[in-house]
C-alpha cells in the first residue's frame, strides 16, 4: 500500500511532499515526490511516527467512572483502546497503582491485580499495543511481594517507583497537599474528610516505613528481565542518585529543575506530562514541562491524564517558539521507544514497523488515521473521501477489526 503526497517527518529531516510504501506490516520505502505506483492520495496530511504513550492514568477511571460504580474491566479496556487509537496512539502503557491506604478501594490490591491480568489477557484483542505500567508505592510494603510475583509471571512491562508521602516529592507543600487531597476525595472518591483528619493522615503517612529493600529487589529483577524501571516525582539530586544506583533508567515527572538536571547528568531519560507542556504549567505548581523542554531537560512526554495532549502539545511547543514539530515528535515517538526498549518503532524509515499517525496539521491538529503495523486502527470520514480509497477493499473499521490479529503476529517479538 502506498500513502502518497504526504508531509513526512523522518529521522533524516522533514520531507515536504513524499510517499510511504507499506508492505507486510513494515515501511518498505520512503520516497520524496510522487509515488511510483497508485495508492491513497493523502494530500493535506502529515505522517508522524505512531505515538507511544509511556504513562496514562485513564484505565482505572474507565472501569470506575464514579465512586463505587464498577464497570466490566474488559469493557473499560476496549473503550479506552478506541479513544487512544483515535488520538493517534499505536502503543500505550496504562499506569496501574496499588493503593497505599486501606480506604482507597479504587486502587485496591485486588483491583490492581485484576486490571494487570486483564490488560495482558486482552492484549491481542486491542487496536493499540497496550502494555502494563505498574506503579509501586514504596509506603505500601505489602504490595512488594505481589509486584515481584507479577514480574515473575511476565505480567508487567514497566515499573515506576513512587513515594507520595506529604512533605517531599510532588507534595512538598503540605498545606497545598491537604487542600488537594480533600478536594480529590470529595469529588473523585465520594469521601468527606476534615482538615484535622487530613493532618492526622499526613502524620501517619510520614511515619510509615518505606520499602526501599523491596525497591532494590525490584531493581535487580527489572535489570535481569530488561524491564525499564522509572522513579516518579524526583525532587532532589540526592533522590535521583539513589534511585539510579538501584537500577532506575528513567526519571518520571521530576518536580524541580535540579532533579531533572541530575537525571540528565546520569544519562537517565526524563519524562514530563504532555498536559503540562500543552498548558504551559503544572496543575500542582511544580516544574513547568515547557520550561524544562526549553532548557533541554526533557526526553519524553507522557499522556498522564489526557491522551490527546500528546499530539497537541508538540504543536503548541512550536507555536510558542520552544521546539519545532520535527523535534517535538521525538518526545512522543522515538525517545519513548528507546527508553522502553522497543526495537523497530518510533521512526518513519525503511525497515521499521508501519506505525503511522496521519494528521491534518494546524493550530488544533486533527488525527485522521492511525495505522499500526500496516493495518488501519482508526480511519475517519475524511480519509474515506480521499482519492484512491476503495472502501470495498477493506479500508474501513470493519476490516480493521476482522484483521486485528494480523499485526499482532508481526509484532509479537
Amino acid at each position: 500500500m502506498w500513502l502518497n503526497n504526504l508531509r513526512i517527518y523522518s529521522p533524516d529531516g522533514e520531507i515536504e511532499r513524499g510517499s510511504i510504501l507499506i508492505r507486510d506490516g513494515k515501511i518498505e520505502d520512503l520516497l520524496q515526490g510522487a509515488a511510483r505506483e497508485s495508492g491513497i492520495n493523502c494530500e493535506g496530511l502529515a505522517a508522524l511516527p505512531g505515538i507511544i504513550d509511556f504513562h496514562g492514568d485513564m484505565l482505572e477511571r474507565e472501569v470506575e467512572p464514579r465512586p463505587g460504580v464498577h464497570l466490566p474491566i474488559d469493557l473499560g479496556i476496549f473503550e479506552l483502546d478506541k479513544r487512544l487509537a483515535a488520538s493517534g496512539l499505536t502503543t500505550a502503557y496504562p499506569a496501574i497503582s496499588f493503593a497505599w491506604h486501606a480506604k482507597d478501594t479504587f486502587r485496591s490490591e485486588n483491583r490492581a491485580i485484576d486490571l494487570i491480568r486483564a490488560v495482558n489477557k486482552y492484549h491481542n484483542d486491542c487496536l493499540t499495543d497496550m502494555r502494563v505500567h505498574s506503579r509501586f508505592e514504596i509506603t505500601n510494603p505489602d504490595a512488594g511481594q505481589v509486584l515481584i510475583n507479577l514480574l515473575g509471571e511476565h505480567q508487567i512491562q514497566l515499573v515506576s517507583i513512587m513515594d507520595h508521602t506529604p512533605g517531599q516529592g510532588q507534595y512538598r507543600d503540605i498545606e497545598a497537599y491537604i487542600q488537594f487531597a480533600m478536594k480529590w476525595r470529595r469529588e473523585k472518591m465520594g469521601m468527606e474528610i476534615s482538615e484535622e483528619e487530613m493532618h492526622e493522615n499526613v502524620r501517619v503517612a510520614q511515619e510509615r516505613p518505606k520499602a526501599w529493600d523491596t525497591v532494590r529487589m525490584v531493581g535487580q529483577i527489572t535489570q535481569k528481565e530488561n524491564i525499564p524501571l522509572a522513579s516518579h516525582d524526583d525532587d532532589t539530586p540526592e533522590k535521583v542518585a539513589m534511585v539510579h544506583d538501584m537500577g532506575a533508567t528513567i526519571s518520571e515527572f521530576p518536580v524541580t529543575v535540579e532533579a531533572a538536571q541530575a537525571a540528565r547528568e546520569r544519562s537517565m531519560y526524563t519524562v514530563m506530562g504532555a498536559p503540562n507542556a500543552l498548558r504551559g504549567s503544572s496543575h500542582s505548581g511544580n516544574l513547568s514541562a515547557a520550561d524544562a523542554i526549553a532548557e533541554g531537560l526533557v526526553d519524553i512526554l507522557a499522556a498522564d491524564y489526557y491522551p490527546s495532549a500528546l499530539l497537541h502539545s508538540i504543536y503548541a511547543l512550536q507555536e510558542k517558539g520552544i521546539l519545532p514539530v520535527a523535534e517535538g515528535i521525538k518526545l512522543i515517538s522515538e525517545n519513548p521507544a528507546r527508553a522502553l526498549n522497543m526495537e523497530g518503532r518510533g521512526r518513519l524509515e525503511p525497515g521499521m514497523f508501519a506505525d503511522i499517525t496521519l494528521v491534518q496539521e494546524g493550530q488544533r491538529p486533527r488525527v485522521r488515521a492511525t495505522v499500526r503495523s500496516g493495518v488501519p486502527i482508526y480511519w475517519d470520514g475524511h480519509m474515506s473521501q480521499l482519492e484512491g480509497v476503495d472502501l470495498s477493499s477493506g479500508y474501513q473499521i470493519g476490516h480493521v477489526v476482522d484483521t486485528i490479529e494480523s499485526p499482532e503476529e508481526r509484532i509479537a517479538s
